[in-house]
């Protein structure tokens, strides 16, 4: 199903500056090659052929970017393909409604009710290219029609199916961030004629990415949708499978704060004296103003010219101008000579 949950808008977000990392795509999941034992139908709804959906689980302990997948399953000889898509769930209870009564016997590791996000060959957001891997290749068991709610659910598998084994190589035009999360991928195959059904691979993994746990594959069509049924326990009454499939992209790094010490804000400067403003000189003189210049004889007239300092302090704070008190001495003098020069003055005729 298309609804896909409002948190991936969120997500995305918050993830979208982290894509722009330059690290070629790599292989970041595998679960091997197809072993044979299950064919599940995995198709979107076409006119009378409702969806199908088959679903396997995969886990990222960090962020990733999924840039493309391959699966492998089988088409009639002769079908056409004309359409692909690939569907991102995440583990119920996430994006599902857990106050409704479920029709099945267990949604514990299911996939959840609504789609996480999703990529799909009409909206150009996947493209795709397929490989014959054989041009017959027979599956044991297969689920197709019997997906039924409690308690007919335990149908037995429907029996073996042949046909061209097809490896699909799928593209994201726009890749798909997934922050750490246990998820669900879905693949769906549109064909003009007959039904594409995914092969199971080993559980558990044995030559790709082994990790724990790793839940068995699952599915649903659109009349027991949003309720899943496990294919092994459920459906056919035993066993448990995987779907084949590969997952390729870049992990994101994600930034590491660094160690600021509690309370302190992170551009102040460090061993800065109790009291003393950021800016103001090392080893200034106590009463001593800022700017005045060390050394100075006590009779240097009032302007003198400055050394220039190694680094001068941005602005420079204001100096107060110290006037010099003249002694009583300098003062009778100056009385004496300005009494002389009005005596003379008043002499002249």
């Amino acid at each position: 199903m298309k609804l896909v949950s409002i948190g991936v808008a969120v997500i995305a977000a918050t993830l979208a500056p982290l894509m722009s990392v330059k690290a070629q795509p790599v292989v970041l999941f595998n679960t091997g090659n197809p072993d044979g034992l299950m064919a599940m139908a995995s198709r979107p709804q076409n006119g009378s052929n409702i969806e199908i959906e088959a679903a396997d689980d995969f886990l990222f302990a960090s962020s990733v970017s999924l840039t493309g997948a391959t699966f492998v399953g089988l088409i009639p000889s002769g079908a056409t393909i004309s359409g692909v898509d690939v569907e991102i769930y995440r583990v119920f209870p996430q994006d599902s409604d857990t106050t409704r009564m479920p029709h099945v016997p267990t949604r514990v590791n299911s996939p959840s009710d609504v789609a996480f996000d999703s990529r799909d060959s009409a909206a150009s957001t996947l493209t795709f290219m397929t490989t014959i891997l054989s041009a017959s290749f027979t599956a044991s068991n297969s689920v197709l029609n019997g997906i039924n709610p409690s308690p007919n659910q335990t149908t037995g598998g429907e029996g073996s199916v042949t046909g061209q084994e097809v490896q699909f190589t799928v593209t994201f035009t726009t890749p798909i961030a997934l922050p750490p999360n246990h998820y669900f991928f879905i693949p769906q195959v549109q064909l003009n004629t007959g039904n594409f059904f995914w092969l199971s691979a080993p559980r558990p993994i044995v030559s790709g990415t082994p990790f724990t746990p790793d839940l068995q594959a699952w599915i649903r069509n659109a009349n027991l949708d949003p309720d899943w049924l496990r294919v092994g326990t459920d459906i056919v009454g035993s066993g448990a499978f995987n779907g084949a499939f590969s997952l390729s992209g870049v992990n994101v790094a994600t930034p590491t704060p660094t160690n600021t010490p509690t309370g302190t804000p992170p551009n102040a400067p460090t061993n800065t004296p109790t009291g003393t403003p950021p800016n103001a000189p090392t080893n200034t003189p106590t009463g001593t103003p800022p700017n005045a210049p060390t050394n100075t004889p006590t009779s240097t007239p009032l302007v003198t010219p400055t050394s220039t300092r190694t680094s001068t302090p941005t602005p420079p704070p204001v100096t107060a101008v110290q006037v010099p008190t003249l002694s009583s001495p300098v003062l009778a003098l100056l009385g004496l000579a300005l009494l002389g020069m009005g005596f003379l003055l008043s002499r002249r005729p």
